[in-house]
């Protein structure tokens, strides 16, 4: 079986074609031929090394944790007449999904809507799960004021349109004309370059003198710790993104001080019922053409590589997905 394996850790280059054997479906889980693979930049970053202190990954192995398919065989205790030949989207964890064919736990398998495209589904199989928690846990009312710190990725364009559906009033913050373009196109109320120096000034303009309601930090580092600052009192911030290397490092001291509820990562960890609920809810949005996935680009199984230099050096808008 044809995958994409990281040999080494390192960069793109160290992700390349392999044949692995076939994976078979054990107890309570079903073997999904792979169709489209979502790709996050947490995949990027295990890659070449990051994270050693809360991933056990060792190379060679075969990234990969959300997958678009059709399922081909189930393992005992699985309802073969419920499955066989479903198209389904599965969150499998961090590994097996640059594949041509995977397993999943049943219990986090979801079926996909007709209407809606193997990659489409792909693209929403973590990103469109994680912005709709995302929403449930900060509860943006209509009037209240939403900042999306990084709107032009994969998630962040999301979370732009789900607050925008709750009522919201939206501000997002983007790199460049083509990115913030797209942040517009999308439904925010403002747009914020962060190119500009002094784009915390441009936000904090953009968003009245109150502040937001609800920061979701997509992007952590220094620009998620500059935004914790532009959070009304009692306000819900959010830091669940780190593509700068960390997130953002807000001090809970002072966001008690201030009575603001601090989020993180570990408050979007699902159970798969949870999970479940949430991707058959953003996959029915998408198929009925609520929610749109951005797609910046799409590149076959064995072109992974380019697939994550793509991610890394963001010349591309929303997401990439890999397809088999």
């Amino acid at each position: 079986m044809r995958v994409a394996q990281v040999r080494a850790f390192g960069g793109p280059e160290v992700l390349v074609p392999a044949d692995v054997p076939e994976p078979v479906a054990g107890p309570g889980q079903v073997l999904v031929e792979v169709a489209a693979v979502d790709t996050i930049f947490l995949e990027t970053q295990l890659r070449s090394g990051w994270g050693g202190e809360y991933f056990t990954l060792q190379p060679p192995y075969v990234p990969g944790g959300g997958i678009a398919g059709t399922v081909r065989a189930v393992g005992a205790g699985v309802d073969g007449a419920a499955w066989l030949g479903r198209r389904v989207v599965a969150s499998i964890g961090h590994t097996g999904g640059y594949a041509e064919r995977a397993v999943a736990d049943a219990g986090s398998v979801v079926p996909l809507p007709d209407r809606l495209a193997f990659t489409e589904a792909a693209a929403l199989v973590h990103d469109g799960v994680t912005a709709t928690a995302l929403l449930e846990a900060t509860e943006p009312k209509p009037g209240e004021t939403v900042l999306v710190v990084g709107a032009s990725g994969g998630m962040g364009t999301l979370l732009v349109q789900l607050a925008k559906a709750a009522g919201a009033r939206v501000v997002g913050t983007a790199r460049g004309e083509r990115k913030t373009a797209l942040v517009r196109e999308l439904g925010a109320d403002a747009v914020v370059d962060t190119d500009a120096p002094d784009w915390v000034r441009h936000a904090r303009d953009a968003l009245g003198p109150a502040g937001a309601d609800v920061v979701l930090d997509g992007v952590g580092g220094q620009p998620g710790l500059a935004a914790f600052g532009l959070v009304v009192d009692g306000g819900r911030f959010s830091a669940h993104g780190a593509p700068t290397g960390g997130f953002a490092a807000v001090d809970p001291g002072e966001a008690e001080r201030r009575g603001v509820r601090l989020l993180g990562i570990g408050d979007v960890q699902l159970p798969p019922e949870a999970y479940a609920r949430l991707a058959d809810r953003a996959l029915a949005e998408a198929a009925a053409g609520r929610l749109r996935p951005v797609i910046g680009g799409t590149f076959p199984l064995d072109r992974a590589a380019e697939a994550h230099a793509a991610i890394e050096n963001r010349s591309l808008l929303g997401k990439v997905v890999l397809t088999v």
